[in-house]
């Protein structure tokens, strides 16, 4: 097995699949053959001209008698070096843990800021930009420039993603730029630049290329995006998914509320119904008291009047008894009501007193239990006042 780099030429495709050409350089040329199965493996399109890297055995075509070389390997020159390199460090990283999973950080979905790294003159900087104002307008952005193609783009953009990572306000960065290819990409499989996205002090996500590309950026990457518009709509969540989730929370504490309102007010109304005021009850017992009187004096008229010829002196003293109970009842009923009345709460604030209470709501009964200085409220006949505690005195003293 030989390996042979030199530049495609005569280039053909048979219709069984084969494909025959010519291997030159500047001095020689020699015929190849490269049979279907190879050639249904190949992952690029050969061309006229193009620098290549061919694996092949030396074999001799007999019907001529001339020797050429049948291909088992062909890929464009340079990138199989680049392919290799790729590989080894791809091994070498994933070794140290680098593309570890459990090792990744999760995107913060409401970040204060967000930082990217690409270039200036780049289109995926237009694709970012306008996906984040689209998406999340009320979120700062803020772009550290960086070349992301050339000899000294891996340097730069290892600076340029310290430099956002130190600031306190960014919460996570994107690391983007547009499809290319292998060498174009190149930039972003740099060692250096690995250990720069994976000490981090925020998550960092990769939008290197289209979905096909895949860099060591990536891997060392928090989380990888296909392209960067889609990196963009990966770092945070949207103004619309956030109007709708206050929507939700919006809806869900206005009913919990309504209901809490609800039931604060029946318990109120259970309250009031328990602690009516004293004169109401004792109009409803004057009443009670009034219709039983009522009913009595009836009855015993009936009576009388079926017994009054035979008991005209007992019915006279019954008489005048039926006529005096109600009266003694009514009189006793109105002492009662006026001694109720006297207790009323509403009344005696009405008459110029006023009841204390602490902050904690208890009712203030002595001046050992108050300090100077504390604040207490009085509620009087027309309201409440706050007041504060100047001085105490006891009437012991």
């Amino acid at each position: 097995m030989v390996t042979v780099q030199a530049e495609l030429s005569g280039f053909t495709r048979a219709s069984s699949g084969h494909c025959y050409f010519n291997l030159k350089d500047s001095g020689a040329q020699i015929r190849c053959a490269l049979f279907r199965r190879t050639a249904e493996q190949l992952n690029f399109v050969p061309r006229d001209g193009q620098l290549v890297q061919a694996q092949a055995r030396v074999a001799v075509y007999e019907p001529r008698g001339e020797m050429q070389l049948v291909v088992e390997a062909l890929r464009p020159a340079g990138l199989g070096q680049l392919h290799e390199a790729f590989l080894q460090l791809k091994a070498k990283l994933e070794a140290q843990g680098l593309f570890a999973q459990d090792r990744k950080r999760v995107v913060p979905m409401y970040p204060r800021a967000i930082g990217v790294v690409t270039s200036l003159a780049a289109a995926a900087l237009h694709d970012v930009v306008t996906a984040l104002k689209r998406r999340v307008p009320h979120i700062p952005v803020v772009i550290s420039p960086s070349p992301v193609q050339g000899a000294d783009a891996p340097q730069q953009l290892v600076s340029a993603l310290q430099a956002l990572s130190s600031r306190p306000e960014i919460e996570v960065i994107l690391l983007v730029r547009g499809g290319g290819s292998l060498e174009d990409l190149w930039a972003f499989n740099d060692e250096q630049l690995a250990h720069a996205i994976v000490n981090s002090a925020v998550p960092v996500i990769s939008g290197v290329g289209h979905e096909t590309d895949f860099t060591i950026a990536d891997f060392c990457a928090d989380l990888r995006a296909p392209t960067p518009t889609a990196a963009a709509e990966l770092c945070a969540v949207s103004k619309e998914t956030l109007w709708l989730d206050l929507q939700a929370t919006q809806s869900l504490l206005s009913s919990q509320l309504a209901q809490a309102m609800d039931g604060r007010e029946q318990r109120l109304d259970r309250l009031q119904a328990v602690l009516a005021r004293p004169s109401t009850w004792a109009n409803k017992q004057q009443h009670s008291v009034a219709m039983c009187s009522s009913r009595l004096a009836r009855a015993a008229q009936q009576i009388l009047n079926r017994q009054a010829m035979a008991l005209q002196p007992a019915g006279l003293r019954l008489q005048r008894a039926v006529e005096d109970t109600p009266k003694a009842h009514e009189l006793r009923l109105s002492r009662a009501a006026l001694l109720l009345r006297s207790l009323d709460p509403a009344l005696v604030l009405q008459r110029g007193f006023a009841w204390l209470e602490n902050a904690q709501g208890q009712a203030v009964t002595s001046v050992e239990e108050l300090q100077v200085g504390e604040n207490i409220q009085a509620r009087l006949a027309d309201g409440l006042a706050d007041m504060q505690v100047l001085n105490t005195r006891s009437n012991q003293q």
